[in-house]
């Protein structure tokens, strides 16, 4: 089975993905919206919230043929099958999906990542960025969010993930990380 995008209405994804499952069996394709948890400030006070990783697209996971496509094409707020050429639709390679997947580590939320910054590298002790460092861009301490490039079809896209920074391991007190005040 291969990787494939479906363009949907921007926040309609849950639903798209609803109608689309009571089309097919879960042998015959597996659909995914991966969605992070982030921090947002509301009337002066963090809320963590559940956010779609890339609005308006759902990954479907199949061995794509044109009966497919066709039955697909007809669920209400399906705009396409991302395709690259004259093709009815093109495949994600593999090494674009892996991150995502490996980012979401069997589930569809990306949640946060803990890790202290040090000599103006970040450091990821625990959670979805660990060994995947490489993938950071840029750092908001402020909003505790890491920019990450990601493949998307070719592209690279670059999305907010949450991280709680850490004090560095030799401020430590006890044994326990602190949340850093920056």
């Amino acid at each position: 089975m291969n990787w494939y995008v479906i363009f949907v209405k921007t926040g309609k994804e849950d639903d798209v993905e609803k109608h689309i499952s009571y089309h097919f069996n879960k042998s015959e394709c597996r659909l995914f919206i991966p969605k992070r948890r982030i921090d947002e400030k509301r009337k002066g006070k963090l809320h963590s919230v559940v956010k779609t990783l890339f609005p308006g697209y759902i990954f479907i996971n199949a061995n794509m043929n044109t009966n497919m496509y066709y039955i697909i094409k007809q669920v209400p707020k399906v705009y396409k099958i991302l395709n690259k050429s004259n093709d009815f639709f093109t495949t994600i390679h593999n090494y674009e999906m892996q991150p995502i997947l490996q980012l979401t580590q069997q589930s569809s939320i990306i949640d946060y990542s803990k890790g202290f910054i040090e000599n103006s590298k970040i450091c990821i002790k625990s959670g979805p960025l660990k060994g995947l460092e490489g993938l950071i861009k840029r750092i908001d301490k402020r909003k505790c969010r890491v920019k990450v490039s990601l493949d998307f079809m070719g592209s690279e896209k670059l999305v907010e993930l949450g991280i709680e920074l850490l004090k560095k391991p030799d401020e430590k007190k006890d044994n326990h990380f602190f949340l850093d005040s920056n």
